[in-house]
């Protein structure tokens, strides 16, 4: 480690909250490559967890941003910009939702916001009640704590907010058991992140959209780190055959400038009003030119082919290791949303990998999360692989 390291080491530890304990310091990227302050050379499977699915330094987002940041970066909503609604009709429009979209700045905000939205609407009723699901991770403001499904999270920040409770992923029969009078809304994701890389079942969702249009109970989708072309798919629920009421969004949406968005369906689009909710760089004109640079990528360039083919190939190929060492379980996920599953704690697998220079993920303690680029090209999906290997091979040796 050179003097910037141990320069900036010492300033992190005197001057930033203790929140994170990072060990390596990346000065330069490049699509799926990270460098150290050494000039030592990473290959990206974590994309700043799942959040820059174009890559790093994408020319077009960069283009977009420094354009931007030379016309106008905020004015504040008190004010239009022709940026954002362009940016909410392009979200609107190819999702298939109709409704509207409020701008926020992170996924826990998008999510609060959609809780609001679901508390409003149904409070007219008598109704506030969110049910979420046991493993599910929706941030770490009060409420999104408190709709998050792994209580360690929780833990310390009691008491905690109330009105929310968790039933098991994918089983529907204690979803509808879970249900009161009270119930305004079911909150879930289309594959489970932090809580492991769990795809939730398309028949299941289909029972869950048809109890919610029974009840009239809002369907709301957390898609903050599964969406915005993670499955192949622009938003995760298209890959299920199934439309939410509303959707959350963040992460790669402007891949890497802050930004989140809640979407609501038409039946919700005009729930929240004036005054009802609000935020200060919510949609200011330099994120809405990413977000518009990362739909255009979409649009022109097979990102979201390019997941498919090469999501398919990494499962395939990952799988093969589940058949060599009896510690490795299976391999979950869609698209470059994967999860390698062991029977024991992942993380000093993940601690092998960036000894290899290769970046990764755990997830919910037993698996090994990769979540690159969607751009990755089959050169570094084959490097990926054979680095797991090597891996997986020391890892064996160790246990």
């Amino acid at each position: 480690m050179g003097k910037l390291f141990e320069d900036t080491a010492r300033r992190f530890h005197d001057y930033v909250m203790p929140t994170y304990k990072p060990q390596v310091m990346f000065v330069r990227g490049r699509n799926a490559r990270l460098w150290d302050d050494d000039g030592n050379e990473y290959l990206d499977f974590a994309a700043g967890i799942a959040v820059c699915s174009l890559g790093h330094c994408n020319e077009r987002v960069a283009a977009a941003v420094s354009e931007q940041s030379r016309k106008l970066v905020h004015v504040s909503n008190l004010f239009m910009n022709e940026l954002m609604p362009r940016l909410a009709e392009k979200l609107v429009t190819e999702s298939g939702m109709g409704g509207k979209v409020f701008f926020c700045n992170s996924g826990a905000e998008a999510n609060e916001g959609m809780i609001k939205l679901a508390r409003k609407y149904g409070n007219a009723t008598g109704r506030n009640e969110i049910i979420s699901m046991v493993n599910s991770f929706h941030g770490r403001t009060l409420a999104t704590l408190a709709a998050t499904g792994r209580k360690k999270y929780r833990q310390g920040f009691e008491p905690e907010t109330p009105g929310f409770k968790q039933v098991p992923f994918n089983d529907f029969a204690a979803l509808k058991a879970a249900v009161t009078p009270q119930t305004c809304g079911i909150m879930l994701e289309m594959v489970q992140g932090e809580g492991g890389i769990y795809p939730a079942d398309p028949g299941y969702l289909k029972a869950v959209r048809a109890l919610c249009d029974e009840k009239d109970i809002l369907m709301l989708c957390d898609e903050v780190q599964c969406g915005m072309g993670r499955l192949g798919t622009r938003f995760a629920f298209q890959k299920f055959g199934v439309v939410p009421d509303a959707v959350s969004m963040a992460k790669a949406i402007a891949n890497g400038f802050p930004m989140g968005a809640l979407m609501a369906g038409a039946k919700f689009g005009d729930v929240l009003t004036a005054g009802m909710h609000a935020s200060t760089f919510g949609g200011t004109p330099l994120a809405c030119a990413a977000a518009l640079a990362v739909q255009e990528a979409f649009d022109r360039d097979g990102v979201l082919e390019n997941c498919e083919r090469e999501g398919e190939f990494l499962r395939r190929e990952l799988t093969k290791f589940a058949g060599k060492y009896d510690f490795v379980q299976c391999v979950r996920g869609m698209g470059l949303m994967i999860g390698l599953v062991l029977d024991r704690p992942a993380a000093p697998l993940a601690g092998l990998l960036m000894r290899d220079r290769m970046v990764a993920l755990t997830a919910g303690e037993t698996v090994l999360r990769l979540v690159p680029p969607l751009t990755i090209t089959h050169e570094d999906s084959e490097l990926a692989v054979r680095k797991i290997g090597a891996a997986l091979e020391k890892f064996a040796a160790e246990v």
